[in-house]
């Protein structure tokens, strides 16, 4: 099993949940996707700091080969 396969159905579930709740409450929606964009940003600097420490690696059989850094798009 890939990494792609284990991670797929999150982000699914955040686009159903999102496309159900768009319309009910604006700010909300607009807050939710600040806090996403910073959450995002701390977890690839310190995802980076990470595997450049060699405190996790990942397996090259499991990734598509595709990076952010040194972060498979996976993660």
């Amino acid at each position: 099993m890939t990494y792609l396969l284990i991670s797929l159905p999150f982000p699914i579930l955040a686009a159903v949940l999102w496309v159900i709740r768009r319309g009910s409450a604006p700010r909300q929606v607009a807050v939710t996707a600040i806090v996403a964009a910073v959450l995002l940003v701390l977890t690839a600097v310190f995802d980076n700091l990470m595997i450049w420490a060699e405190l996790v690696g990942y397996g090259d059989a499991q990734r598509l080969g595709l990076q952010v850094g040194l972060v498979p798009v996976e993660d």
